[in-house]
């Protein structure tokens, strides 16, 4: 066999190579042990095999014209290090193939833990409630979630593309699991989740315009209302936070930004997250526009003898002190704007303020101290709101809170897994027909 010939072949033999191990990357369900209540909807599940089947699919035609090209002709006749160089890229997009698996691995696998499994089917039902809008505004992806070492969470948005091609099927969302189990958990959560819904309201886009306006004004104030344009992401993502849960997202904020002092005042101009000091101050701002009491002005002045500012730099506390100017004026701006996706209406407006007032938070407590089994049908993000009120109330101890959610977050996991299961029972659907339809061609069935 000449030297040539003898590249080819081993070149051929890897390409054979990555068709057998492709064809060991089965789907999730095959493999994965969860009790049920722990298992993600099924919706997102399919969401998830579809894709990566998709990829499989796709990386195997080309492994398969890959090798048809290197037994033709053409292929028999070109250099080995062409032969290689095609051979490459198609060992490169496998690599990638395997990443994207993993992804969505290090997400499935934690629901095999005992109790953190069954716990996170809950927090995906947290999620998605919080996620809901009336007067369908627009078609909320699948949400799941997943525990990671940590103080902050971070979330991988639904549509977005995914680290070597594709959009991502699904909303994956990373929640501290120090945070784990508390009211400061709807927080982190709720705040990741705003920023899907931002993005699927186009939030940011419609908000620039309007503040790029306020910037150009010019004066004293303009550094101030550059810094909230480009912090108006994570500002937005707050704000969604402070309209579901109430105070438990200030409060939970806290939990995240109490830093050691020089972190908390520090000022990056790079950092899309807004300083720590002002952001507090943001929050509960937003919180006494949506839902004006007492407290927020209380929890503000609480920060502050936290984290006192005479001791700050002349030029730190003068940059502040633009900023708190201006922040009424960029709240009533936020809470009152009407992005076309609304059709008219407010953030305000869409956000069932009503119902989460500290006062009726407050009373739904007080009726559920006597009646417990009410909780259960709240939406868990209301649910959420009522905890957290509590307990800054001191209505609740922090083992009654924990006791308390942890047996709520088992319910939302049980009671979603329950409701798939009857919808499965009720018979085929569309989607169910076409999944069926997949199967069989993808797997031969």
């Amino acid at each position: 066999m000449s030297s040539n010939s003898l590249a080819l072949w081993m070149i051929s033999q890897e390409a054979r190579s990555l068709l057998t191990r492709l064809a060991r990357v089965k789907p999730f369900a095959l493999y994965e042990t969860m009790v049920p209540a722990a298992a993600i909807l099924p919706v997102a599940q399919t969401a998830i095999e579809r894709y990566l089947a998709k990829g499989r699919h796709e990386l195997r035609k080309m492994v398969q014209a890959y090798l048809k090209w290197l037994d033709g002709y053409e292929g028999q006749r070109v250099s080995p290090a062409e032969a290689q160089r095609k051979f490459t890229f198609l060992r490169l997009r496998f690599n990638v193939v395997l990443d994207q698996f993993d992804l969505f691995a290090d997400v499935v696998t934690q629901r095999s833990e005992h109790e953190n499994g069954v716990w996170l089917s809950g927090l995906d039902a947290v999620a998605a409630d919080a996620l809901a809008l009336p007067g369908d505004h627009y078609k909320a992806p699948p949400v799941i979630c997943y525990l990671d070492r940590g103080h902050g969470a971070a979330i991988r948005r639904a549509r977005t593309r995914l680290p070597g091609g594709g959009e991502n099927p699904v909303a994956i969302i990373r929640v501290p699991r120090e945070r784990m189990v508390g009211s400061g958990i709807a927080s982190s959560l709720v705040h990741e989740v705003g920023h899907q819904g931002a993005a699927l309201l186009d939030l940011v886009e419609s908000l620039k315009p309007v503040l790029q306006g306020m910037e150009s004004k010019g004066g004293a104030e303009e550094l101030a209302w550059k810094l909230w344009n480009r912090w108006i992401s994570e500002i937005l993502a707050d704000l969604w936070s402070v309209a579901r849960v109430g105070i438990a997202s200030t409060l939970g904020l806290i939990g995240v930004v109490s830093l050691p002092r020089a972190f908390v005042f520090r000022v990056s101009l790079d950092d899309p997250h807004p300083i720590p000091w002002v952001r507090v101050k943001l929050s509960c701002a937003i919180g006494q526009a949506l839902y004006p009491h007492s407290q927020w002005g209380r929890l503000a002045e609480l920060w502050e003898s936290f984290y006192p500012i005479a001791s700050l730099e002349e030029k730190t506390k003068g940059l502040l002190g633009i900023l708190e100017a201006t922040l009424p004026g960029f709240v009533a701006l936020l809470v009152n704007h009407r992005p076309k996706s609304l059709r008219g209406k407010s953030l305000m407006e869409v956000m069932s303020v009503e119902e989460r007032q500290p006062a009726r938070l407050a009373a739904y407590h007080q009726e559920w101290s006597i009646s417990p089994a009410r909780m259960r049908v709240a939406p868990p993000s209301l649910v959420f709101a009522v905890i957290g009120q509590a307990k800054a109330d001191g209505k609740l101890s922090p083992e009654e809170e924990s006791k308390i959610l942890s047996n709520l977050l088992t319910y939302w996991a049980l009671r979603s897994t329950l409701d798939a299961s009857a919808i499965c029972a009720a018979g085929p659907t569309a989607q169910m027909r076409e999944q069926e339809l997949w199967l069989k061609s993808e797997y031969r069935i």
